[in-house]
């Protein structure tokens, strides 16, 4: 069978390899004193709270199961935009905002919509795999580029007017960003977006972090900036439903239709189910648990990062929002003698039962030197996890 060149060229997303790996070792170890701990995952150990639960059970019992519009239940386009009034104080019209099958649907969507072959877009290094992925899938180029921890791993506008070039179509920035838990600073990001706007180029940004928030110097969306920006969102992370596969777009208005049109053929609507929960998700019941975890999770990064550097395992850059770790693991290596992040996350998955992901998922730029954490784990499993490693690294 003859494979395309474009499913030929997606590399695998080693965070899912590796987890096969460390559910292998799991399952041998899973009735010992040290079962494993799973920190290689970003998914919330919380899930969707009772009145989403009860919403769904409703809607399956009162039949609600059919299609939806294209673009999402009328009703929960006008939930999200009203909070985005209340959590941002930013006024974004229910006509602009399209629901869909997870962030990733609104990717492709975006790519799909945008992107023509040969398009470039700038990104920066490290940064979620799977975008790029997104832009290659429509045969365009993500284009990356090294960042620093002195610029909190975000691109700045002076990099992305360097890179520009006569291919670029925009570029995919993400705040707060999947690896390193960093933000963007309003200042830098709104001089992205005026460099892209001089040269007719998209600003695309990945906001599914955004209400996992821990500083308000970085709290805000982008789309306070102006209507032409486009920001993906999702219900995965802030509001605990990630196998409910549901997400959101906010796009120019013009640009609706084109992506109705798009989702019409490629996915019909989101999850009927999902989309009725969903409504739930801004009652001020679950709004005060959402928070409620939200801090929860701040609890978390403020005991693992400290105890982490002072095992060896620097992070460079406080995580401002979600809940990663992006950790320097270059001593670490040294002193179990392997050559790389690859290597030492399977000498912590076999020896110290720990799973975590190597940095080679996320870019090419110093890569091999550093290790994704995700905090999203309980507090005495993080307390569990420092003390395992602290024997291995003693």
């Amino acid at each position: 069978m003859k494979i395309s060149q474009r499913a030929q060229h997606i590399e695998p997303f080693y965070v899912m390899e590796v987890g096969k790996a460390a559910r292998t070792v799991a399952d041998q170890v899973a009735h010992t004193d040290a079962p494993m701990i799973f920190l290689n995952i970003g998914e919330p150990d919380f899930t969707a709270p009772p009145l989403v639960q009860e919403a769904a059970v409703k809607a399956i019992h009162d039949g609600l199961t059919q299609y939806t519009p294209a673009t999402g239940l009328p009703e929960l386009r006008e939930r999200i935009s009203a909070w985005y009034d209340s959590h941002f104080g930013v006024a974004v019209p229910a006509s602009r905002i399209v629901v869909t099958a997870g962030a990733s649907a609104a990717l492709q969507l975006a790519c799909l919509a945008l992107m023509d072959a040969g398009d470039e877009v700038l990104m920066s290094d490290p940064s979620y795999p799977c975008n790029r992925h997104f832009v290659s899938a429509a045969e365009g180029k993500a284009v990356l580029i090294p960042t620093t921890a002195g610029e909190r791993f975000q691109l700045s506008a002076d990099k992305v007017q360097t890179a520009w070039a006569d291919k670029t179509r925009g570029v995919l920035l993400a705040s707060p960003s999947n690896p390193t838990g960093t933000s963007m600073a309003p200042e830098e990001l709104r001089r992205i977006h005026e460099v892209v706007s001089q040269r007719g180029g998209i600003t695309l940004i990945d906001e599914i972090y955004l209400g996992l928030s821990h500083d308000e110097t970085y709290g805000h969306t982008a789309l306070a900036l102006d209507d032409q920006l486009i920001s993906i969102n999702s219900f995965s992370k802030y509001f605990n439903m990630t196998g409910w596969r549901l997400g959101w777009m906010v796009v120019p208005e013009a640009l609706v239709p084109v992506i109705e049109r798009l989702a019409q053929n490629l996915f019909i609507c989101p999850s009927t189910i999902a989309q009725y929960a969903a409504l739930a998700c801004f009652e001020p019941e679950s709004l005060a648990e959402f928070e409620r975890r939200r801090a929860e999770f701040k609890a978390r990064r403020d005991y693992f990062i400290p105890a982490l550097n002072a095992l060896g395992l620097s992070v460079p850059v406080m995580p401002d929002g979600a809940f990663y770790a992006w950790a320097d693991c270059a001593a670490a290596c040294q002193k179990l003698g392997v050559p790389s992040s690859w290597e030492l996350v399977f000498e912590l998955m076999n020896r110290a039962h720990v799973a975590v992901t190597p940095g080679r998922d996320f870019g090419h730029a110093d890569t091999g030197h550093f290790i994704r954490f995700s905090t999203a784990n309980s507090m005495a499993q993080l307390h569990n996890a420092i003390d395992r490693l602290k024997v291995l690294l003693a």
